[in-house]
């Protein structure tokens, strides 16, 4: 999509390494991604206060958080879902910009989706997490009690039910939360994040 002609961006007179070296880590953004249930909001919870307490200007964007204000308006069919996706990218990006490491965590159900957000950014500053776990696990799980609804009729579109998930093919890190603790699994980010953010 082209920008209307009638826009001008105007350059701010603080570079990117400017921000860096202030903040003595380079920005990121960290896009955690699998099926409702495998772990992806608690372990960037976790991985939150670690880089926090760590010195790090670290942001965490959640998908339950930005449907109840910036994506309100969207549903959940194959179009609206692909928008809700397109402007958590966005602000992902704009935190990118600013220095921050974004940990976002977005079922984000189609590698196409996924895409759009990495060829928005540089290289090197997009970091795709898969966070595994059988959708049988997931539904045992069933923290907020989704795939029950979605069972029951009460939830229509839900991914892993009648919509589908598209693994990652080559993500920069998996997360096993059925085979490793969340202590392991945050351990892992941490760690991943360190070597991408080091200057």
């Amino acid at each position: 999509m082209s920008p209307p002609p009638n826009l001008i961006t105007l350059k701010g007179k603080v570079s990117a390494n400017q921000r860096s070296v202030r903040n003595k880590h380079s920005g990121l953004v960290v896009w955690l991604t699998g099926l409702s249930g495998s772990g992806k909001s608690t372990i960037a919870i976790d991985a939150e206060k670690a880089l926090f307490e760590r010195g790090f200007y670290v942001v965490r964007l959640d998908g339950d958080h930005l449907r109840q204000g910036l994506c309100a308006d969207l549903g959940f069919s194959p179009q609206d879902r692909a928008e809700n996706i397109r402007r958590a990218g966005e602000v992902a990006r704009l935190f990118y910009e600013n220095g921050a490491v974004v940990l976002a965590s977005f079922i984000s159900p189609t590698r196409q989706m996924r895409a759009g957000v990495r060829q928005r950014l540089p290289r090197g500053a997009f970091i795709e997490v898969y966070v595994c776990a059988s959708l049988e696990t997931c539904m045992a799980r069933d923290p907020k009690g989704f795939y029950k609804s979605a069972q029951e009729g009460k939830i229509s579109a839900f991914t892993g039910i009648d919509q589908d998930y598209e693994e990652p093919i080559r993500p920069e890190l998996v997360l096993n939360t059925e085979a490793d603790s969340l202590e392991q699994n945050v351990e892992k980010l941490v760690t991943r994040v360190i070597q991408a953010t080091t200057l």
